[in-house]
């Protein structure tokens, strides 16, 4: 599928507050409009560590960041990625982001506009699940991206990432992840409830948030992400972060 450029058109952000009436329908969870006016909310009320995570990978990035290559946030999002690495990474990299919500990119263009980067930062919209292009890449990011695409899909994904990576390059993954042991994972996921409720999740919403993911996300197990990172190609793979049922991976070619 050919990627093309999202033109700004604006967006404000607001609370999350999507699954808060008992009486609406549930449909499978989608990056829409409406998730996308109250997405940054969202993540930063559901996600642990968020911006610890951000942080780290950040980091990470600037440690294999060259100039003259291309950085790629691929599932980019709103931007939140991009922006905290443009403050990170030497102007001479280049940044893409790759998102296959429109809706997602308005807002993303919106941010990056507002924020002043100190490079251009080119939005292309594109479906994963049909082809995308990664060239003269130093650094991928895929955080909280992978668990979205569908498991048939998931090694040629990898694998188009691995082929646009240069050597040294890295793919930096965030991940939601199940255990082997079901006991683990029951505890878990009790414990990632607890921390939607800190954070002023009712149980409906939980509720129904976990309803709308039911078939959208699929997590895997820490072991099958590593398996399959380096099936396609991947010579080391390192967990850097570890919360319960989220886990953040560097695989380096």
């Amino acid at each position: 599928m050919s990627e093309n450029k999202w033109r700004l058109t604006l967006h404000t952000n607001q609370r999350d507050e999507l699954f808060a009436r008992q009486e609406e329908p549930i449909g499978d969870f989608a990056f829409d409009s409406g998730v996308a006016d109250v997405f940054d909310d969202m993540v930063s009320r559901s996600v642990p560590h968020y911006d610890e995570m951000q942080r780290m990978a950040c980091e990470l990035a600037r440690d294999f960041a060259r100039s003259g290559t291309n950085l790629y946030d691929i599932g980019c999002s709103t931007a939140t990625t991009l922006l905290s690495l443009d403050r990170e990474i030497e102007e001479g990299v280049a940044f893409v982001g790759i998102d296959n919500a429109p809706d997602m990119l308005q807002k993303a263009a919106q941010k990056i506009e507002a924020a002043g980067t100190r490079r251009p930062i080119d939005l292309r919209v594109a479906d994963i699940h049909q082809g995308f292009v990664i060239d003269n890449a130093s650094v991928v990011t895929m955080l909280l991206t992978l668990q979205f695409v569908r498991p048939l899909h998931r090694e040629r994904v990898l694998s188009t990432v691995h082929r646009g990576l240069n050597d040294q390059g890295c793919l930096l993954l965030i991940e939601k992840v199940t255990s082997e042991e079901t006991a683990f994972n029951r505890l878990f996921i009790q414990h990632y409830y607890d921390f939607k409720r800190r954070n002023g999740y009712s149980e409906i919403e939980i509720a129904k948030k976990r309803e709308a993911l039911e078939n959208v996300l699929i997590p895997y197990r820490l072991e099958e992400n590593t398996q399959l990172l380096k099936e396609v190609g991947f010579s080391s793979v390192e967990v850097f972060f570890r919360w319960y049922n989220f886990c953040a991976l560097v695989a380096v070619k």
